[in-house]
Order: structure tokens, then C-alpha cells, then sequence
């Protein structure tokens, strides 16, 4: 399938959507600039980390392999105080699976990985990261938003991406040219008593990078 010609299922030209986690890898497919997992989160799941307090939600900004990432999602999942049920081993599983499977995709060694609650309109600017690629999956509250723009400024059409649909995106380090135009931001959300719960991984390849 050629992404930069057509517009799939209703994401942007350029982004690639896929009902498997496999298809995630299609990141690296010439134009592509992005690749998304069309999933819903479970029912019982959902209703349970949107009801939670805010201060039970974890948070992190760590550098490890992607080995060791469901110990470090145990860990900062007692350190909250969040009750060991079947949703909280389900959220540690999940993380951990699309580490390794990003790190795989990636070919690195290591990934930083954050994990924030969001209250306000962080990164409330279109851009694209300086970064090689970027993976992004929000398991509570509104998604990424994103769209193509071919001047840098916002873009006239604006995509959200679903809650829990993991999302993979070239930053300006991917080789590639001429760069594919498509920018995201966090949506603005101050002012609405929401609380985001967001992942990010970004591939780490060099020993030097860990820090």
C-alpha cells in the first residue's frame, strides 16, 4: 500500500492503520510517517483507570531495557499504591509488550520511557520531534492529536487518535526525504478537570544517551 497517496480509514495521508500490533512495524515502509494501532481497551479496563484518583496513577521517567520495563511498571505501580487486580497486571503487561516490541522495531538497545498524568495543555503546539521515532499511547482521557502540514504551520485537518490505540511516529532524525509534513500535539485540555495518563517511548542507541 502506497500511504502517501491515499487516505486510509480515516487517518491522515501518510499514516498507516492497522488492527494488529504487527502492523505497527510498517513505520519503516517509504512513506510512512506514522503507523497506528486501531484498538479499544477493554470495558472493565477503561471504566477502571477513569475512576481512579489521580494521585494512583503512575509516574515515570526512566531509562532501562526493555527487559526490565514490567519489574520498573510493578514497581512504580506499588510505589502509588494501586491495588493489585487483574486491570493494574493488565496495564504493567501491556507497557511492557509494546516496549519490546518498539525496541525490536527500532533495533535499541535501550528505550526512555515517561509516563505522565496531564491536567493542562502541555505541548499545545503542533511540531515533530527531534528524535529518531517516537511511540505514543494513551490509556486514559483524549488522545494525541495530529495532522499534515506542508508549511509547518498547524494543520487545516486534525486527527485524534483513539484512547489506548498506540501510535508510532518518525521524528527528524528518520532518513528520509522530503519529510512527510505530519505534526502532532497533546490536546489542549486545561480547564476541564481531565487527567491524561500518556506513554511515551523513544528509542535510546548509544551508551552515551543513557542518562
Amino acid at each position: 500500500m502506497n500511504y502517501a497517496q491515499a487516505e486510509i480509514k480515516n487517518a491522515a495521508v501518510g499514516v498507516g492503520v492497522t488492527d494488529t500490533p504487527d502492523g505497527l512495524a510498517r513505520i519503516a515502509q517509504p512513506g510512512c510517517a506514522a503507523t497506528l494501532w486501531r484498538r479499544q481497551l477493554a470495558l472493565e479496563f477503561q471504566t477502571w483507570i477513569d475512576a481512579l484518583d489521580p494521585l494512583k496513577l503512575p509516574k515515570a521517567r526512566l531509562v532501562l531495557r526493555p527487559d526490565a520495563v514490567k519489574d520498573a511498571m510493578r514497581h512504580l505501580c506499588e510505589i502509588v499504591g494501586m491495588e493489585d487486580i487483574p486491570e493494574r497486571a493488565w496495564l504493567e503487561e501491556d507497557i511492557s509488550d509494546l516496549a519490546t516490541r518498539f525496541a525490536e522495531m527500532m533495533r535499541a538497545p535501550y528505550l526512555r520511557l515517561r509516563l505522565d498524568t496531564i491536567t493542562t495543555n502541555a505541548c499545545r503546539k503542533f511540531h515533530i520531534d527531534a528524535l529518531h521515532a517516537r511511540l505514543i499511547c494513551t490509556y486514559r482521557g483524549t488522545g494525541t492529536q495530529y495532522g499534515i502540514s506542508p508549511d509547518g504551520e498547524d494543520p487545516k485537518r486534525v486527527f485524534t487518535v483513539g484512547t489506548g490505540a498506540p501510535m508510532v511516529m518518525r521524528g527528524t532524525l528518520w532518513p528520509q526525504n522530503p519529510r512527510s509534513g505530519l505534526l502532532h500535539r497533546s490536546p489542549p485540555i486545561e480547564g476541564t478537570d481531565e487527567t491524561r495518563l500518556v506513554l511515551v517511548l523513544d528509542p535510546v542507541f548509544e551508551p552515551d544517551e543513557v542518562r
